[in-house]
């Protein structure tokens, strides 16, 4: 009875690895398969030794491999990415922020997962026999000391990753790119990652202007991938391109998600792929490890200066250790969703999440309440997804359109909805700012394109890239279009800051 379960298991488990996407190769180094069957042997031994049941230890151990394979074909589609290590953290995210996470696997594939797991315990623990205590501690002993042993030997002679997910999915398989995605991440911290943009930044030669940098949810120029967009959905992002120092096109680190990705690094300077196994998740150990070690960021320069620095984020700011990592960036105060009481009654306009008008408002405030040079930096949600969550009505379907879009394109005109009111978020900042004495500074990008994998299917797949701008409150000057990735965006802009009031002096 053991040893079929045990071997009959571990063929399974191959087969279950087939089901990826992208599908690992089957001509792969031996040491990705002493890692894959030697984790199958130590799991199956745990399992063993708490429930004494073969067949059920085999079954539960295939259940959750299945569910990661479908976490991963489900992330994948969505984000071009497939399930890595530090993703096994968003389990227990997900139980506290399903919305963000359950909507992308699916509701049926999350209650399947979860009969199956149950229907497996009540199964196993009704109908299969308990083996006796003679047989299955020595066979739990010893199929958990060879599985030792092989992950011993696989992890030792492991390939190197390249930190593509795909090519690292494929070449080492779903088991030995999750190993060596854990073992990377726990190695010490490159020193010379210390040295950002900002450890040699120059001070403005004047008065210190107010900063405020709005790193917008989901935000690109939607009428790139489609022409029937309503060019008025956009008009005051228009008029602040119009009017910028510097605009273009942005570089970002993410696709659909992971907006820390790109949030690290427009604060450090950092390239993200510069980071190696820390890319996918910078605030996991990397920013906290290098925080402690006394990385300069945007908001530790600009304190240094005498700035107040303050991050406004429409949600709790515990989500990704926010609260633990952004004091040790350089910021005074982080003002989350519990700021935002007033703001609740309010959503059904802005859709699930606190809006992009209620933090426009908020950054306004700030900015009558504070009698130091101020920098804001803001972190919107209202156009997070899952945008195929939310309902429209048939005006809003035709709403923001001069031409009707393909069929299949709601997630469109759910997106266009709140497009529009990052462009009144937009209005109101430059409006504050402009009546304002005090020199002061605007800059807006996008995160990350959204996920709408149906709009992208009907009318093309955008670049990922998003846009940005730097604006000022005083002066004009013909506006520069350039282009950046998001690492240099926070050098532009303080580099703007010291050229214009250079040219002033």
């Amino acid at each position: 009875m053991l040893l079929p379960a045990l071997l009959g298991g571990a063929i399974v488990s191959m087969l279950i690895e087939r089901l990826l996407t992208p599908t690992p190769s089957l001509q792969r180094p031996a040491a990705t398969w002493m890692l894959h069957f030697g984790m199958w042997l130590l799991a199956f031994a745990f399992e063993l030794s708490l429930f004494r049941r073969p067949w059920f230890a085999a079954a539960f151990v295939l259940a959750f491999l299945l569910f990661v394979v479908l976490v991963s074909n489900a992330k994948f589609k969505a984000l071009r990415e497939p399930f890595i290590f530090s993703d096994f953290e968003y389990f227990t995210d997900a139980l506290r922020h399903p919305r963000l996470y359950i909507a992308f696997l699916g509701w049926w594939r999350a209650v399947l997962a979860v009969a199956g797991f149950g229907a497996a315990v009540y199964l196993g623990l009704m109908f299969e026999a308990a083996l006796p205590r003679a047989v299955w501690v020595p066979g739990a002993l010893l199929i958990a000391a060879l599985g030792l042993a092989l992950i011993a030997i696989g992890a030792l002679q492991l390939g190197a990753a390249n930190f593509n997910p795909i090519d690292d999915l494929q070449r080492l398989g779903l088991i030995g790119s999750l190993w060596r995605y854990m073992a990377d991440e726990r190695k010490p911290i490159d020193r010379a990652l210390i040295e950002t943009t900002f450890a040699s930044a120059s001070s403005p030669p004047h008065a210190l202007a107010n900063i405020v940098v709005v790193q917008s949810e989901s935000f690109f120029d939607a009428r790139r991938v489609f022409s029937g967009i309503d060019r008025q959905v956009l008009a005051n992002w228009d008029a602040l391109q119009k009017n910028a120092a510097q605009y273009g096109r942005l570089k970002v680190a993410a696709w659909g998600a992971n907006t820390v990705r790109t949030e690290f690094s427009f604060l450090s300077g950092l390239a993200i792929k510069s980071l190696g196994v820390h890319q996918f998740n910078p605030y996991r150990k990397l920013a906290r490890e290098l925080a402690q070690q006394g990385i300069a960021t945007l908001a530790s320069h600009l304190r240094k200066l005498g700035y107040r620095t303050v991050c406004v984020h429409p949600y709790p700011a515990s989500f990704y250790n926010r609260h633990i990592v952004f004091p040790q960036l350089g910021f005074d105060e982080f003002i989350d969703i519990k700021s935002f009481d007033g703001a609740v009654t309010a959503r059904p306009a802005s859709g699930p999440y606190i809006g992009d008008v209620a933090v426009a408002k908020k950054i306004t405030a700030l900015l009558d309440a504070t009698d130091k040079p101020l920098f804001v930096f803001a972190i919107t949600m209202e156009n997070h997804g899952p945008l195929h969550w939310e309902t429209l009505s048939d005006a809003e379907r035709q709403s923001h359109f001069t031409a009707a879009p393909p069929a299949g394109c709601d997630d469109l005109a759910v997106y266009l909805r709140h497009l529009a009111n990052a462009d009144k978020m937009f209005a109101i900042l430059r409006e504050k700012l402009a009546a304002s004495l005090t020199p002061a500074w605007l800059c807006v990008y996008g995160d990350h394109v959204p996920i709408m994998s149906g709009v992208y299917a009907a009318l093309g797949e955008p670049d990922g890239d998003t846009e940005y701008v730097l604006w000022r409150n005083r002066g004009a000057a013909p506006a520069v279009n350039r282009d950046l990735g998001v690492e240099a965006l926070a050098a532009a802009l303080l580099e703007n800051i010291n050229g214009v009031q250079s040219s002033a002096r």
